[in-house]
């Protein structure tokens, strides 16, 4: 077909739009997006045609144009996803996934009015960041607490409010990048304080401390570092020894503890301790800033429990109002903390996969595999390796870095064919439910520590899938 006799062919977009092939493709996206794809599509067929590109039917062009960019485009959208990476609090999967008992409250508040800024005892305005006080002030011993949209904003907001303008005084062991390029040192001067580095990358001392205060000196930050670990010549010092000197001289002491954990992390065997918030209150720390979303199990929140007075101060701070949280925040974090005080530790989904067993772990990648292999069964099955392994999966977070937690999975392998695990990686992470595993020694694996044993059956049917796609 000449190139004007092929432009000629091309379809209207009503025309794309009605056909079968482009509405089954297309059926992912509200009509405004499906009618922008295919236009997009069209156009871009278009220009192929006029540079030269033809050899095959126009019709099919189209469709596979549209095709590729509603897929990418559907991509994009939030979604669900399977997480078979082994990885417990992934933060490109959505960190830690809510209770049950989350996203019930979620749906109550959600679908009508509620008492957010309202008093429901006087019949006056109210205050939405007193609603979990009295949560926060059981679980960690504080006198005070609230809430914001992030842990980086919990941070930035106390810095901002007590010490705005004054020194701040850091562990250079402790200038960490909490993820995405934010980093310590960038929060601490865009909160409007003076950052003063003390000690060396491995070691502090409280001595390092006591000759950087000085008459500009407004508080001392410790942050934990979540994300790294440094082993060998190391020292630094505890909160309580940095609380005790802040207090002699009439300085505060504030905690960034990063992975918010409420129980022990000895509780599912972790081989190091992860310190709580309760530690560090009773350690003397004025106040404590910590994620919502990572060890704690909830909604995305930066928390901050600590001296009335302080935590006062940052409620008072007009930053607050530009990172405070909304009603459905509120009513998920609740919920957890209520589990958290009510003792029911593993409806908590991080802490339940936490505390998973190995050997029940294995149990189901025997069955996973033979789930797959039977999809498979015929040519297919003798073309690649199905087998149930034990591996290492990962805390994830920031939270017990180098810490392995003992897991099993199914590993799916082809001898002399190096792109099978990117082909199948990808062929899941484009299904429905995408599913996202990782690669090991040329090797797909899926790790069922971070699978519910109910999406069993949907990564079976997901990895033949993948399969049958990229070895027919």
């Amino acid at each position: 077909m000449e190139a004007e006799d092929a432009r000629r062919a091309l379809p209207s977009v009503d025309e794309a739009l009605h056909q079968a092939a482009v509405r089954e493709t297309t059926s992912r996206l509200p009509r405004p997006l499906a009618v922008r794809v295919v236009r997009e599509a069209i156009d871009a067929v278009r220009e192929r045609l006029e540079d030269g590109g033809a050899g095959e039917p126009v019709e099919g062009l189209v469709q596979a144009e549209v095709r590729r960019r509603a897929e990418e485009l559907a991509a994009r959208r939030l979604q669900p996803v399977i997480n078979a990476t082994g990885v417990v609090i992934h933060t490109n999967l959505g960190r830690a996934p809510l209770p049950q008992a989350a996203v019930r409250a979620i749906a109550e508040v959600a679908q009508g009015y509620s008492n957010l800024e309202w008093d429901i005892l006087s019949g006056r305005r109210g205050r939405r960041d007193t609603r979990i006080e009295p949560l926060l002030q059981a679980l960690t011993g504080a006198e005070a607490g609230l809430v914001v949209n992030n842990n980086a904003a919990a941070v930035l907001l106390v810095l901002a409010a007590v010490a705005r303008g004054r020194e701040v005084i850091v562990s250079r062991g402790e200038l960490v990048e909490i993820g995405d390029s934010f980093r310590i040192p960038e929060i601490i001067a865009h909160s409007g304080c003076v950052l003063k580095e003390v000690g060396t990358t491995n070691r502090t001392r409280p001595d390092d401390y006591e000759k950087a205060i000085g008459p500009q000196t407004g508080a001392i930050l410790k942050a934990h570092p979540s994300n790294y670990r440094i082993v060998g010549f190391t020292e630094s010092v505890e909160a309580r020894t940095l609380a005790e000197m802040a207090h002699r001289r009439g300085l505060l002491l504030l905690v960034d503890l990063g992975s918010g954990a409420m129980v022990p992390s000895e509780a599912w065997g972790a081989g190091s301790h992860e310190p709580t918030a309760r530690e560090m209150v009773e350690a003397g720390a004025d106040a404590v800033m910590f994620s919502g979303d990572k060890l704690l199990g909830g909604p995305q929140a930066g928390i901050v429990a600590g001296r009335r007075d302080v935590v006062q101060m940052a409620r008072r701070h007009p930053l607050f109002r530009a990172v405070r949280v909304g009603k459905l925040t509120l009513a998920a974090l609740a919920a957890v903390l209520d589990l958290y005080l009510e003792g029911r530790v593993t409806d908590v989904p991080v802490w339940e996969m936490l505390h998973r067993a190995q050997d029940q772990l294995l149990e189901r990648a025997h069955r996973l595999a033979e789930a797959i292999r039977q999809r498979l069964a015929g040519e297919l099955e003798q073309a690649v390796t199905v087998r149930a392994v034990a591996m290492e999966a990962e805390v994830g977070g920031g939270s017990l870095p180098g810490a392995a937690l003992p897991s099993a999975g199914v590993e799916i392998a082809a001898a002399g064919d190096e792109g099978l695990a990117e082909c199948l990686a990808r062929a899941l992470r484009l299904g429905r439910p995408p599913v996202v595993g990782r690669i090991e020694r040329e090797r797909l694996v899926l790790d069922l520590r971070t699978v519910w044993p109910e999406q069993d059956e949907a990564v079976a049917e997901a990895a033949a899938r993948a399969v049958r796609a990229c070895r027919s």
